[in-house]
């Protein structure tokens, strides 16, 4: 459920911001001044779902930079990505992005593996206010150090913005991940004034509903966030 919500402004213009490349990193090419960002989520309430995640965000006139670097997990399991993304636009209507990462994940006195991935992405600005994308992530191989067959899983998602106005905008994705069935995100934001926004929106995979609300105050915003799975309960952020 983060991923839909922290990306939601990924495919605008008027709300994207540094953690919209977490869906698309062609969204990053929209940024314009430099960005750093911090969240962290307890899935599900639990301590050992802990979920982490930083982003820095640099523009320039050659392209635009971001390092971003998560973590989840707990002390007996836990996985670790480290990402360096680039993108920039081709002309007024389309930005093209791309990263890699370098993904581990650890079970001490057990086992630890890693390997290298990348993801890229392409947004297409059709008009003003619709905007539409692709993403890959892990479309060529991900094969994990010490193991023999296990790989990380590739995702494909096609994503929609529509800004009906200002203050609104519309998103919806549908994401295919490798050994899964099709998901489809959609949410809303709005901003009822310049300082204040509210999100939500709902995932289709066990119907998980999402919904929160930020604040910002000159160069800082501050996010609170919660979201609801029909099996494993709540997460907050």
């Amino acid at each position: 459920m983060s991923p839909a919500y922290i990306g939601m402004g990924a495919y605008s213009t008027g709300h994207a911001d540094a953690f919209s490349i977490t869906s698309n990193q062609a969204a990053l090419a929209q940024i314009r001044n430099p960005a750093i960002g911090v969240y962290g989520e307890k899935r599900f309430l639990l301590n050992a779902a802990n979920m982490y995640s930083s982003i820095i965000a640099l523009p320039s006139a050659k392209g635009n930079f971001a390092l971003q670097i998560d973590y989840f997990g707990f002390k007996n399991y836990n996985e670790s990505q480290v990402g360096l993304a680039y993108a920039r636009s081709l002309g007024s209507n389309i930005d093209i992005g791309i990263k890699f990462n370098y993904y581990s994940f650890h079970i001490p006195n057990y086992q630890s593996s890693s390997t290298f991935n990348f993801e890229i992405g392409a947004i297409v600005h059709f008009s003003e206010e619709f905007h539409a994308g692709i993403h890959f992530y892990n479309p060529v191989g991900g094969i994990l150090s010490k193991t023999e067959n296990e790989k990380l899983s590739s995702i494909y998602t096609l994503g929609l913005g529509y800004e009906l106005s200002e203050s609104f905008l519309l998103r919806a994705e549908i994401v295919k991940e490798e050994g899964l069935p099709v998901n489809v995100n959609a949410g809303v934001q709005y901003n009822f004034q310049k300082q204040f926004f509210v999100r939500g929106g709902i995932t289709s995979d066990n119907a998980s509903p999402y919904a929160g609300a930020g604040v910002s105050w000159r160069n800082i915003r501050i996010d609170v966030y919660a979201g609801y799975h029909s099996q494993l309960g709540i997460s907050r952020a």
